[in-house]
Parts: structure tokens; C-alpha cells; sequence
């Protein structure tokens, strides 16, 4: 399992907050994620999730970026970037070995 996690610039500062909890809603209806979280810090929405087979994190950025582009319709003025791709063993992070 790998906990991944993205950051996205570029949000405008009034659809931050409710664009985290519309594209939190939005990943419910995809069951292949666990655990997921987006936030909104004021500068960037970053999303947390878990999953057995995203060992790079780029399948995880596709949907997220996809999820951006259902709940922003003004558009955003930056990109994706991984944050962190941890492996996680018995539930608890671990990076992974080279």
C-alpha cells in the first residue's frame, strides 16, 4: 500500500476551502483510493490518499487533476506537483527501498 501525497498552486484564495471539500467528496466515488483528504492551507490544495498500486503517484495526479478541473470552474494558474510517496507497512509510513 502507498499513502501519496499531491499539492496543487495556483487555486484562487475565495474557492480553496470549498474546492477541497467538493473534490474530498468527489473522490467517495472512487473506491480504489483509501483514506483520502483534501485540504486547503490557505495557498494550496493538497490531497492525501492511499492505494495499492501507485508506486509514483502519477495515477493518483491524473485523477486529482481531473477532480480540480469538475470543481474549479475558474480555472487554476498552476500545477501538480508530488509531494511524498510513501510505502506503508502494517499501516504505518515507510519509505520505500532503493
Amino acid at each position: 500500500m502507498y499513502r501519496i501525497i499531491l499539492a496543487c498552486k495556483g487555486i484562487a484564495a475565495d474557492v480553496g476551502a470549498v474546492a477541497a471539500r467538493d473534490i474530498t467528496e468527489e473522490f467517495t466515488q472512487r473506491p480504489w483510493h483509501q483514506n483520502v483528504r483534501c485540504e486547503w492551507d490557505g495557498s494550496r490544495l493538497t490531497l492525501q490518499a492511499d492505494n495499492d498500486f501507485d508506486s509514483n503517484g502519477l495515477a493518483l495526479m491524473d485523477e486529482f487533476s481531473d477532480a480540480i478541473s469538475a470543481c474549479i470552474t475558474d480555472g487554476v494558474h498552476g500545477g501538480i506537483d508530488v509531494v511524498s510517496v510513501s510505502h506503508l507497512a502494517d499501516g504505518l509510513p515507510h519509505e520505500p527501498s532503493q
